[in-house]
């Protein structure tokens, strides 16, 4: 059985750094790549940050790029997602979630596999 836990939100203010963690467990041999997808209230998902597993090319929104760091530790099988310069904007439950197919930063849609999300609020 496929299992993504994830932790590491909480509230910070803007301008704050947070680290958010995702393990994953199960069959994970057919995992292409993994990522985070945020979902404001009122809002569609909205894929961020990606790592493809065997080569390590990241991608990234452009409304996070420079601000956040997607990384992965194989041995742990697990993955991160480094915050930082938070803005209220970035105000979400954030998903971890794996796929099998795709390709750059691939869109929401394109996931097989989701862990239960991580509430990151930030205020201003």
């Amino acid at each position: 059985q496929v299992q993504l836990v994830e932790s590491g939100g909480g509230s910070v203010q803007t301008g704050g750094s947070l680290r958010l963690s995702c393990e994953g467990s199960g069959d994970m041999d057919s995992w292409l790549f993994m990522g985070w997808v945020r979902q404001a209230s009122g809002k569609e998902r909205e894929a961020v940050a990606a790592i493809w597993i065997r080569s390590g090319n990241t991608y990234y929104d452009n409304s996070v790029k420079g601000r956040f760091t997607i990384s992965q530790d194989k041995v742990k099988n697990t993955v991160y997602l480094q915050m930082n310069s938070l803005k209220p904007e970035d105000t979400a439950m954030y998903y971890c979630a794996a796929g099998r197919s795709g390709f750059g930063l691939p869109h929401s849609s394109q996931y097989d596999y989701w862990g239960q999300g991580t509430q990151v609020t930030v205020s201003s």
